[in-house]
């Protein structure tokens, strides 16, 4: 008796690529029920907060105090920034707006070689909802790209987490490719550039040009998360491209959270002293961020402006994150292309 196979076969170069994109993700809505749902999520993931030797203790933490406390804040919060890029949650909004623009663009009319999907690390779409839409359109090779310019243990390192946990329970496991980082690609800093140089085509130029990234604590950058590293190399070959000196910009850490120290100078800090040292109108970019959140919308763009301006500052513009700017969208095109071009060879 001679085997016949009853499954069809497509050629190597003409098999759907899957494209799965990440971000940080979102609650479902800006009330307290999502936000409680979510921010046990997000807090309960070990690369996150990284609790000590008992881990009761941070379990009891979270459970009895923070769940408690914090949801009803970060719904006021969210509410505020609700429908800011369409009719929900801004980094919602604008990544699914980036998931379609990526799809157009790496296919054509006549051939949808790469089948696009969006998953979130937190909240909705989840990652392993992404995962399994891409199982099912019959993807035998899937590269996973977070949009996460930096790699840090808390994000990318999370995000891989989630992606083996859901691949590991399939019985046909794809070829798996993974983007760890971008923070020196050409194209990412090209893109970075130009959205400081148009908008001071508009706004003209600060004394001091700000570039915050998201921090973390001390300890994660002393065990061995060379994140900061990374935004430093951001940092420089920004300035390259713009062509400024270190006296014209500051590279500073934001969004802090509980008591130990974490990576320096901080971003608050900075601006509630920049005054009084005759440095009275800055701008600030925040190079980590793919899309504009709760934190570069409320924290930033918000929440800082009033300690520079309450600490004496004159002017205070933020600079939006790339967003779905055109070039920003064709270096992830290319970026995904170069990493899958033996793929479809």
């Amino acid at each position: 008796m001679i085997y016949q196979c009853t499954q069809k076969y497509e050629p190597a170069n003409k098999a759907k690529i899957g494209v799965l994109i990440t971000n940080l993700g979102t609650p479902d809505l800006p009330e307290k029920k999502s936000l409680k749902i979510y921010l046990k999520e997000f807090l309960s993931d070990t690369r996150v907060v990284e609790p000590p030797p008992a881990r009761f203790i941070w379990k009891a933490i979270l459970n009895l105090i923070i769940l408690n406390t914090r949801p009803k804040k970060s719904a006021e919060a969210y509410k505020s920034v609700w429908g800011k890029f369409g009719k929900g949650s801004p980094l919602l909004d604008i990544s699914n707006k980036q998931s379609q623009l990526v799809d157009q663009n790496l296919n054509n009319k006549k051939v949808s070689l790469f089948q696009v999907e969006l998953g979130m690390r937190y909240g909705n779409p989840s990652i392993s909802s992404a995962l399994k839409k891409l199982e099912k359109k019959g993807c035998k090779k899937i590269i996973v790209l977070p949009l996460y310019p930096q790699y840090a243990s808390a994000t990318t390192g999370s995000t891989f987490d989630a992606v083996t946990d859901e691949i590991k329970t399939w019985r046909r496991v794809p070829e798996l490719r993974f983007i760890d980082h971008y923070h020196e690609e050409e194209g990412y800093i090209s893109a970075l550039a130009n959205s400081v140089k148009n908008f001071q085509e508009k706004h003209a130029k600060p004394d001091l040009l700000i570039m915050s990234y998201h921090g973390i604590p001390r300890r994660y950058f002393d065990n061995g998360d060379n994140y900061p590293c990374h935004c430093c190399k951001t940092s420089f070959l920004l300035s390259q491209k713009l062509g400024i000196d270190s006296s014209k910009y500051k590279m500073t850490f934001q969004s802090r959270f509980g008591r130990e120290e974490w990576i320096k100078e901080y971003t608050d800090e900075t601006l509630k002293l920049l005054p009084k040292k005759g440095i009275k109108n800055v701008q600030i970019i925040c190079p980590g961020f793919s899309a504009d959140c709760l934190e570069t919308i409320e924290e930033i763009e918000e929440e800082n402006r009033e300690y520079f301006m309450d600490s004496g500052g004159e002017k205070y513009q933020y600079i939006p994150a790339l967003n779905d700017a055109n070039d920003h969208i064709k270096f992830i095109c290319k970026l995904i292309k170069k990493k899958t071009k033996d793929w479809v060879e």
